[in-house]
């Protein structure tokens, strides 16, 4: 907390009873934002119905913020991100989507989605 106020708290945009909806404290594109479940222990393969459906009312929620919000950035697409596991690359053991808005231009061919947001940051 600094001055009284919780940096992650500060986030938050969006909030049901099973998930929270959140910038992205390292985004990859304007208005990058993380859809959290409240359920620490959650996985994709693993929520509940109720999680199930209150996902994609909050994920319909957030793509409305967006476009509400960001002004003259309004999106023109979004990509949805999840790695689930370590070996497909999740760092934290905690589910969480990403929702990424995307703009014309913002990558000289979209082609291929998210793999062409950023450069290769993995060599083989």
């Amino acid at each position: 907390m600094i001055d009284g106020h919780c940096v992650l708290c500060e986030a938050i945009r969006l909030r049901n009873d099973s998930w929270i909806a959140a910038w992205e404290p390292f985004p990859v594109n304007i208005g990058h934002m993380k859809i959290i479940p409240l359920r620490h222990d959650a996985t994709l393969f693993d929520l509940a119905e109720k999680e199930e459906r209150e996902f994609w009312l909050i994920l319909k929620q957030a793509k409305e913020y967006l476009d509400s919000s960001l002004g003259s950035h309004r999106p023109d697409g979004y990509n949805l991100g999840v790695n689930i596991g370590e070996a497909a690359g999740q760092t934290i053991a905690h589910l969480h989507i990403h929702l990424i808005p995307r703009y014309k231009g913002d990558v000289e061919n979209p082609r291929g989605g998210v793999r062409n947001i950023k450069p290769v940051l993995v060599s083989w």
